[in-house]
C-alpha cells in the first residue's frame, strides 16, 4: 500500500501531521493538539484524503511501474 504524510514544521518542530494510513491528522504540541482536533471536524481532512487519490496514488502507480 501507499501512505501519504504532510507534516507541518515550524522551527524545526513539527506540531502536526496527516498520516492516511490513520486517516486523520495527529497533533504532537500543544497547538498541533488543538490543531488536530479542529482540522479533523473540518473541511481539511476531506483535502488531504483527496491529494491522496488525486496525486499520489496515480503518482506512485507510475513509479513502481
Amino acid at each position: 500500500g501507499i501512505e501519504f504524510i504532510h507534516s507541518y514544521v515550524f522551527n524545526k518542530v513539527e506540531h502536526i501531521r496527516f498520516n492516511s494510513t490513520v486517516g486523520r491528522y495527529v497533533g504532537y504540541t500543544e497547538l498541533g493538539l488543538k490543531n488536530a482536533e479542529a482540522w479533523n471536524k473540518g473541511p481539511q481532512l476531506g483535502q488531504e484524503q483527496a491529494e491522496l487519490e488525486r496525486v499520489c496514488k496515480p503518482n506512485a502507480a507510475l513509479h513502481y511501474r
